[in-house]
């Protein structure tokens, strides 16, 4: 089931760009539309309502003390990303919330990192049928070694909007 919703209508017009042109514009509109991730430089690889992949690059402004990619970079990392998943999912009546992180720092990140979101088709079916609930949105993020720096559970809830 894919929903209709305001956010996949403005990404239809990239639909037709080959992948790496389309990679770039998405991340240039929705850097814009959410200044933070445009200052951090997230970059959107894909984007479906089954999957969605944010990529990091180990660059200066994202750095911590030790030159890797800063704690709350790469929480915003797996954010991003589902969120991004469950937005696609929803009607437009419906508005996305977090309602949990959890994040584990399990090792030094090496370079840079990617968070792949996905959701199957029971938690898609739910978001685009309910009117409020809860998803625990399956997050996996790896830096250059194929590792996982953290582990990551991202709770999203959604309500129906106020009219």
């Amino acid at each position: 089931m894919n929903p209709d919703n305001a956010l996949s209508r403005a990404m239809r017009p990239f639909a037709r760009l080959p992948a790496p042109l389309r990679a770039r514009a998405l991340t240039l509109v929705f850097g814009r539309v959410v200044p933070f991730v445009g200052t951090a430089g997230l970059k959107y690889e894909e984007v479906s309502t089954e999957r969605v992949v944010v990529s990091l690059a180990n660059r200066r402004r994202v750095q911590n003390h030790i030159h890797g990619v800063h704690a709350a970079a790469m929480a915003l990392l797996a954010e991003t990303a589902t969120g991004f998943v469950v937005g696609l999912n929803l009607q437009d009546d419906k508005v996305p919330l977090i309602k949990s992180l959890h994040v584990d720092y399990k090792r030094r990140a090496q370079g840079s990192l990617r968070a792949v979101a996905t959701l199957d088709v029971e938690q898609r079916e739910r978001l685009a049928r309910e009117p409020k609930g809860e998803v625990l949105v399956p997050i996996v993020v790896t830096d250059e070694s194929g590792e996982s720096p953290i582990v990551c559970q991202m709770v999203w809830a959604w309500v129906t909007k106020k009219a």
